[in-house]
């Protein structure tokens, strides 16, 4: 007898000890709730425009660009500093600073760490490919300006175009570019 008295005494004893250990993790679990909240709130603000946008290459996107309106799409490539947007008639290479929102994006985030290396190019690269090929565009700028041309050179911060019947050259500077928008 004197054992199973000592045996109910154990279980009391243990199932008491548990209780407290499972209040205890409770307690834990809502203490440390917000602390996870804020570092994910905190974490996420480490995520770039880019960066989502990465993940929503090959779907259809509207951006809102500064100077152009509403450029809609399919997302084809995205790189340093600029997008290149697919649409119905033309292509649009937009300059992520003058990208003022946008519909249609991935809810997931691609660290550029993990971008390939052709990501980095800038849109200086893709300017001079566009005089290489002489392509003729359009050239917006963040407040509505327009100039339809031949991007002949590309220096370090504009582009020269070759403008009218007459090959006018225009310098377009890029920290006012917006948008170039493929003219055939």
């Amino acid at each position: 007898m004197w054992q199973g008295r000592t045996m109910a005494w154990e279980d009391d004893l243990f199932a008491l000890l548990d209780d407290l250990e499972q209040q205890a993790d409770a307690l834990y679990d809502a203490e440390r709730a917000p602390e996870l909240a804020d570092r994910s709130r905190a974490e996420y603000q480490q995520v770039t425009l880019a960066s989502r946008l990465m993940a929503s290459v090959g779907r259809e996107v509207g951006l809102e660009v500064a100077g152009v309106g509403a450029v809609a799409g399919v997302l084809e490539r995205v790189a340093d500093g600029w997008c290149l947007v697919r649409g119905a008639d033309q292509d649009w290479v937009v300059t992520m600073t003058a990208v003022r929102s946008v519909s249609g994006a991935s809810d997931r985030a691609v660290p550029e760490v993990a971008w390939s290396p052709l990501a980095r190019l800038g849109r200086a690269s893709v300017l001079r490919r566009l005089a290489e090929a002489g392509e003729r565009c359009v050239l917006h700028d963040t407040a509505g300006g327009r100039v339809d041309g031949i991007p002949r050179r590309v220096g370090a911060d504009f582009v020269e175009v070759a403008v009218g019947e007459d090959a006018r050259v225009v310098l377009v500077a890029f920290a006012t570019l917006a948008a170039v928008q493929s003219r055939d």
